[in-house]
């Protein structure tokens, strides 16, 4: 056995063990379809056998019938024993159930199996849903240790700073040839986005811009305090902005590990511009807590 190993080529068992693994990831998806597939086969089936029910029936009675009256007569005559007349019955009803079993055996048996990898799909994306949550709140978790002992160690604002790549720029400059802020493009937080011309409740109007992001994000606060959580992509949807994936999971929720607050960002030192009517468009980054569904 050892040798006939050997002698497959490493490339094939390689291949072999991918396309595996492609069907395990697949998986969910495949017991799905197929039990969506066999639910419609076992509906039609059983509407088929439906069809042919009522004569069955009549089959079953007509023999049942026959039995009664063998019993009728031979009370009169005293040639029919109790003994036959009951193997008799027994042998009508266990042949009546099993043509009811021929009808609907089947599409009873596809419908089991049906719900059965639906069930099956469902768990098993369920725990991969799990898993990914405990990883992401594990990652996070260390990584929100790692930001800690970096304030520790540098400080809060320079930490700050450092996290969101924000440089000193000597060609923005403000009112009094106050040197600008800026953040690098290239180095927000997955969750950052621009509250910029895009958005349709987005104005030319600098001050109305900054009223109405400041507004959204004291309702978000209210109701946060409110409800008790709130996702992200409830944010972006009070500021009109595309939802994401990450956006369905993470956000704000009430409790002894978070802020408790909700912040977008406003008034951190890249987006003075903004908050001084210089400029119409502004970068917003949310203290999100991580992983809802992980923190209840």
């Amino acid at each position: 056995m050892n040798k006939l190993v050997k002698a497959i080529p490493d490339s094939v068992t390689r291949n072999a063990g991918r396309q595996l693994l492609v069907l395990k990831k697949q998986s969910p998806h495949i017991l799905f379809v197929a039990g969506i597939g066999g639910i419609i086969a076992s509906t039609v089936l059983a509407c088929r056998s439906t069809l042919k029910l009522n004569q069955t029936l009549d089959d079953i009675q007509a023999d049942i019938n026959n039995v009664k009256e063998l019993k009728h007569s031979a009370d009169e005559s005293g040639n029919y024993p109790v003994e036959e007349w009951r193997r008799d019955t027994v042998y009508i009803y266990g042949k009546g159930l099993f043509k009811l079993v021929q009808l609907y055996g089947v599409p009873v048996l596809i419908g089991v199996v049906s719900i059965g990898a639906l069930t099956k799909s469902h768990t098993t994306l369920a725990r991969r849903n799990s898993a990914l949550i405990a990883a992401y709140a594990a990652v996070q978790q260390a990584y929100d240790s790692y930001r800690s002992r970096v304030r520790e160690e540098i400080g809060a604002d320079r930490e700050l700073e450092l996290y969101h790549a924000v440089k000193t720029s000597p060609l923005l400059t403000g009112p009094d040839d106050q040197r600008a802020k800026i953040a690098d493009p290239n180095k927000w937080s997955p969750y950052a986005r621009f509250f910029d011309e895009s958005s349709r409740q987005w104005t030319k109007n600098p001050e109305q811009n900054r009223l109405y992001v400041q507004c959204q994000q004291n309702y978000l606060n209210d109701l946060l305090q409110a409800r008790g959580h709130v996702f992200l992509n409830e944010a972006y949807d009070a500021l009109d902005i595309p939802r994401s994936k990450a956006g369905q999971v993470v956000g704000w929720v009430i409790g002894d590990d978070g802020d408790n607050f909700i912040d977008f960002g406003i008034f951190e030192a890249f987006n003075a511009n903004f908050v001084n009517g210089w400029e119409r468009s502004i970068l917003l980054d949310f203290n999100v807590d991580g992983v809802i569904y992980d923190k209840i």
